[in-house]
């Protein structure tokens, strides 16, 4: 019983600081397409189309996909010997197709699910314990996450991005 109050208070702890980080998020700014140069006339056409040429030699960047935040962090624990060792506490995005981001939501409560397991299943494995944010350690479970969200709504999903990560050792 001694052992079980200090984690509940570390999860009552970092609910309490994920609501009040929502609560407290700023509104996003709003943004504003300006032309570096004021307004355009006839005189500066000839000027623009030059432009306009020498732009079209550099390559195009690709807008044919959009960024998905979770709605909550993901707690995991990190079990040694029976006992609760540390907690891991991560968010993820899902990087999708453009327009697709509604699927996502949709079926959000489904792939929270299926991303826990495939956290714990990685916890229990020993990839959140030592240097558990080394490029090996995070490639497999991106990987990991990918593929599951793929099996659940489709090759709408490209990839999974970690945008937060941290260790609480208990």
């Amino acid at each position: 019983m001694r052992k079980l109050i200090p984690i509940l208070m570390a999860l009552l702890g970092i609910g309490a600081g994920v609501g009040a980080g929502i609560a407290l998020r700023p509104d996003p700014a709003e943004v504003v397409e300006m032309h570096p140069c004021g307004e355009t006339d006839q005189s500066q056409g000839a000027q623009d189309t030059s432009a306009k040429d020498h732009d079209a030699d550099a390559p195009e960047e690709e807008t044919t996909h959009e960024y998905v935040k979770l709605n909550n962090q993901f707690v995991v624990p990190v079990v040694t010997n029976d006992l609760v060792n540390s907690l891991v506490v991560m968010s993820l995005s899902v990087e999708v197709a453009e327009g697709q981001s509604e699927v996502i939501y949709a079926r959000e409560p489904k792939l929270r699910d299926a991303f826990l397991q495939v956290l714990f299943d990685h916890a229990n494995v020993g990839g959140f314990e030592g240097e558990f944010t080394n490029a090996n350690n995070m490639d497999i479970l991106r990987a990991s996450l990918r593929e599951t969200a793929q099996g659940l709504i489709g090759d709408v999903v490209r990839s999974i991005l970690i945008t937060d990560i941290a260790r609480q050792d208990v």
